[in-house]
C-alpha cells in the first residue's frame, strides 16, 4: 500500500503495518515523539494497523490535535486513581469538554472536594508509571459479562445503547480498562502532569432526574504547566469579573426562584440596558432598517409552518386556551417578520426591503444549564431580516459585516473571529437550497477578505451562518452576532414579490444579530470591562460627594449642571467621612467621583476622581462637565458630530494589560499590535503614532481593573 505524508513525499508498505511501525521506520526521534496519527484526516490510536492507501500525519502532544487526547488520557487516568483509591465506585461516562474533562462516578458516599488532592496523588502515580493504552475490540456477549461481573451495571446499560452495527472497543492502561470509543495516546505517561481537578458536582444519569444521582468531577488538562497555570489564572480573574457579583455590587440586576432564568431588571441596570438599544438603534436606522414589533404569542400553526414546532419544540414555551387552540411564545422573531413582509405586496424594486426588532423570546434551558445574563430562558434579541433577491446576498451580507464589526469597536471589542457554520444533520429544505446559500456566503468571505474558520454541521436547522466570536480581556471567547441566508423559511410561509417579469419571487432572508442576546451580551460586557464601563454607558456617570454639609447647596448645583448637560449624576450628602464615600461608590463602579468642599464651592470648582486611578485633579466645573460630556457622547454620534463639522474623529489609542504583557489597539484603524512585555513599551509605541497624527489621547487599561488616560501633544518644531 501506498503512504503519502504531508510534505508530498511517499512510501510503500505491507497492508496492516501500524502507524507506531511507520514512524519507527521513518526515525527513532519522530516513533519517540508521536502519540498518535491522522489517517486522511481521522484521528487513530497510533497502533491501529493500516490497510489501504492513504494520507498519513503523525502528531505530537505539542500538536493541536493533541490537547483533546491529553484531556482524554487524563480522564481515564482519573477513573482508575478513583477506582483504586475507592474500591466499589462505578464509573459511567467521561467526555472531553471545553477547556478539560469529566467522569461521573456513582457510590453510596459522594466525593467531596476534600477527596480531589487525594485522587490527584494517585493520578500522578499512574502517569509516572507510563503504562501502555492497548485497544480490543469485544463482543457484546463478552462486554456485558464482563461488566456485569464487576458490578458495573451502568456499563452494561451503555452496551445496550450502542448500535449493532458499531464496533464495542476496549481500552486498557494495565490491569485497569473501560469501555471507550478512543483514540487514546501511547500510554498514561502521555497525558502529562499539567492538570488539576477543580470541582465536583451532582448529575443525574442520562440527564433524567427519575434515575440514578451520580458524582461528576471536573478537570482540566493542558499540555505544558506554564499553560495550565495560565489558565488558572485567567479562571481567577474570571472570578473577580463575574457578571453575577457585579451585578450585585453596580445594583443592576437579580434572580429568583419563581422566575428561572428571567431577569429582575434594577434601575440603573434597566438605563445600562437601554443604552445599548438606543445605541443599536441608531446603527439600524443609519443602515436603513425599519423597525417593527411583532406577538409575543401566536397560534402553533405559524411554528408547525416554519419547521421551529419539528426541530425546535422542545426548547418552546406552549399554552392551550379554554377555546382549544393551542398557542406558542415565540422562541425566534423570524417567523413574525415574514408575516410583517407579505403584509402588502412588495415589488423587486421594494429589494433589499430590511426590517429590525428589539424581540423579546423565550427559550427553555434545563435549570442546571442556566447562568445568569449568560444562559436564560427570557431574552431580548437585537434581531433584524433582510429580504433580498440571490444577486443581493453577497453585497448585503458584506454590508452587514462592516456594522457588526463597526459595533464590537465601539463596544472595546478588536480581536474577533469569524467562523462558517455549515448544514447541520438537523435541517429543512432540499440539498439545492443548502448548496447555494453556503456557496453565497462562502462568496461573502472571500469579498470581506477577513480570516475564518469553519464551524462544521453547526449551522441552524433552516440555514448556515457566520458566526462572530468576540474574544475578551481575559482571552474568553464569546459567539454573539450572526449572519444567516435562507432559502427554505420565506417559501414554507408563502411570502413572495413580484419580479422583474411579472411573476411571483421567492425572496431570499438573511437572519442578522449583532449583539444577539442583550442580556448576554451585558453580561459579556460586564465581565470584559470588570465593571469599569466606559462613560457613554455607565448607568451612573457622576457621584457627587460633599466633603462637608456646609457645601450642599452647592453639591446640589453640580449635580444639576451635570444633569443638565445630559449626564447621568446623583449627589451624596450623607454626612460620612469622604473616604468612606469614595470607597463605597468606587466599589459600585461608579466612573467619576466629583468631589466639593468649602474651597471648591468658593473657587466654582470640583475635584475629579476616576475610577481606578489614585490621582485626582481639580479643575473648574465647566471645564470638568465639558470634558465629560464628550467622553459621555456615545462613538457614533460623535462620528455623526465630527463629520457635520468636517472635522477628524479623537485620535484615541488604547493600552490594554492581558496575561502575557500589554497590546496596543488603534481605535482609527482597528489594528491590534503584538504583546509588549511592559507598559512603558506599550505607551511608547501608542505615543509615537499618536504624535505623527498630530496628538491625541492614550487609554490604559489593566487586569487589576485600573485605569490611566495619558494627553499626548503634537509634535512642535
Amino acid at each position: 500500500m501506498k503512504i503519502t505524508f504531508p510534505d508530498g513525499a511517499s512510501r510503500e508498505y505491507a497492508p496492516g503495518t501500524t502507524g507506531a511501525e511507520i514512524a519507527a521506520s521513518i526515525s527513532k526521534s519522530l516513533a519517540k515523539k508521536t502519540v498518535a496519527m491522522t489517517l486522511d484526516g481521522t484521528l487513530h490510536d497510533l497502533a491501529d494497523p493500516i490497510e489501504h492507501d492513504g494520507t498519513l500525519r503523525f502528531i505530537s502532544r505539542t500538536d493541536e490535535e493533541a490537547l483533546e487526547l491529553i484531556r482524554h488520557d487524563a480522564a481515564h487516568v482519573m477513573a482508575e486513581a478513583v477506582q483504586s483509591l475507592f474500591p466499589g465506585t462505578q464509573v459511567t461516562i467521561g467526555p472531553v469538554i471545553k477547556d478539560g474533562f469529566f467522569y461521573d462516578f456513582y457510590r453510596d458516599t459522594p466525593f467531596t472536594t476534600d477527596d480531589l488532592p487525594k485522587i490527584e496523588a494517585k493520578m500522578r502515580q499512574i502517569v509516572q508509571a507510563n503504562k501502555p493504552f492497548t485497544k480490543e475490540v469485544w463482543s457484546r456477549q463478552k462486554a456485558k459479562e464482563t461488566f456485569a461481573g464487576m458490578g458495573e451495571k451502568f456499563k452494561v446499560e451503555l452496551i445496550d445503547a450502542i448500535p449493532e452495527d458499531q464496533d464495542l472497543k476496549i481500552y486498557s492502561q494495565g490491569e485497569w480498562f473501560d469501555l471507550c470509543r478512543g483514540p487514546h495516546m501511547a500510554s498514561t505517561g502521555n497525558a502529562g502532569d499539567a492538570f488539576k481537578l477543580m470541582k465536583v458536582a451532582g448529575a443525574y444519569w442520562r440527564g433524567d432526574s427519575n434515575r440514578e444521582m451520580l458524582t461528576r468531577i471536573y478537570g482540566t488538562a493542558w499540555p505544558d504547566k506554564k499553560a495550565l497555570d495560565a489558565h488558572l489564572t485567567m479562571l481567577e480573574e474570571a472570578e473577580k469579573r463575574d457578571h453575577r457579583r457585579l451585578g450585585r455590587e453596580m445594583d443592576l440586576f437579580h434572580f429568583q426562584e419563581e422566575a428561572p432564568g428571567a431577569v429582575f431588571w434594577h434601575e440603573k441596570g434597566w438605563r445600562l440596558f437601554q443604552t445599548l438599544i438606543s445605541y443599536v438603534r441608531r446603527r439600524n436606522e443609519a443602515a436603513g432598517y425599519h423597525e417593527v414589533n411583532t406577538p409575543e404569542l401566536m397560534d402553533i400553526s405559524l411554528w408547525q409552518a416554519s419547521g421551529h414546532a419539528e426541530k425546535f419544540g422542545d426548547n418552546m414555551y406552549l399554552s392551550q386556551t379554554p377555546d382549544e387552540r393551542t398557542y406558542a411564545i415565540k422562541p425566534m422573531n423570524c417567523p413574525g417578520h415574514v408575516q410583517v413582509f407579505k403584509n402588502g405586496l412588495k415589488s423587486y424594486r421594494d429589494l433589499p426591503h430590511k426590517v429590525s426588532e428589539f424581540g423579546k423570546v423565550h427559550r427553555y434551558e434545563p435549570s442546571g444549564a442556566l447562568h445568569g445574563l449568560m444562559r436564560v430562558r427570557a431574552f431580548t434579541q437585537d434581531d433584524a431580516h433582510v429580504f433580498c433577491t440571490t444577486e443581493q446576498i453577497a453585497a448585503e451580507c458584506v454590508k452587514i459585516n462592516d456594522v457588526i464589526m463597526s459595533i464590537y469597536q465601539d463596544l472595546g471589542f478588536t480581536d474577533v473571529v469569524i467562523k462558517f457554520a455549515d448544514r447541520p444533520d438537523v435541517r429543512v429544505g432540499s440539498d439545492e437550497a443548502w448548496d447555494a446559500a453556503e456557496a453565497a456566503l462562502r462568496e461573502v468571505l472571500d469579498r470581506i477578505g477577513q480570516e475564518w474558520t469553519l464551524n462544521k454541521g453547526e449551522g441552524a436547522f433552516y440555514g448556515p451562518k457566520l458566526e462572530y466570536t468576540l474574544r475578551d480581556a481575559i482571552g474568553r471567547e464569546w459567539q454573539c452576532g450572526t449572519v444567516q441566508v435562507d432559502l427554505n423559511m420565506p417559501g414554507r410561509l408563502g411570502a413572495f414579490y413580484i419580479g422583474a417579469d411579472g411573476e411571483k419571487h421567492t425572496p431570499v432572508m438573511i437572519h442578522r444579530a449583532m449583539v444577539g442576546s442583550l442580556e448576554r451580551f451585558l453580561g459579556i460586557l460586564i465581565e470584559n470591562f470588570a465593571g469599569h464601563l466606559p462613560l457613554w454607558l455607565s448607568p451612573l456617570q457622576v457621584k457627587v460627594c460633599t466633603i462637608v454639609s456646609d457645601v450642599d447647596d452647592y453639591a446640589r448645583k453640580v449635580t444639576a449642571a451635570a444633569r443638565a448637560a445630559g449626564l447621568v449624576a446623583e449627589a451624596d450628602l450623607r454626612n460620612e467621612k469622604i473616604n468612606y464615600k469614595v470607597r463605597e461608590h468606587s466599589a459600585a463602579k461608579v466612573p467619576v467621583i466629583l468631589v466639593v468642599g468649602a474651597r471648591e464651592a468658593e473657587e466654582g470648582t470640583v475635584n475629579v476622581r476616576r475610577l481606578g486611578s489614585r490621582e485626582s485633579r481639580t479643575v473648574p466645573l465647566t471645564s470638568a462637565i465639558a470634558e465629560l460630556v464628550a467622553e459621555a457622547t456615545p462613538p457614533d454620534l460623535k462620528r455623526a458630530m465630527a463629520a457635520a463639522a468636517g472635522k477628524p474623529t479623537e485620535n484615541r489609542i488604547d493600552v490594554v494589560e492581558v496575561f502575557e504583557g500589554f497590546v496596543v489597539n488603534d481605535a482609527a484603524t482597528g489594528l491590534s499590535s503584538d504583546v509588549f512585555d511592559t507598559r512603558e513599551e506599550a505607551l511608547e509605541t501608542a505615543r509615537r503614532i499618536l504624535v505623527e497624527r498630530g496628538g491625541g489621547i492614550v487609554l490604559v487599561s489593566t487586569l487589576a481593573g485600573e485605569t490611566d488616560r495619558v494627553v499626548i501633544e503634537p509634535m512642535t518644531v
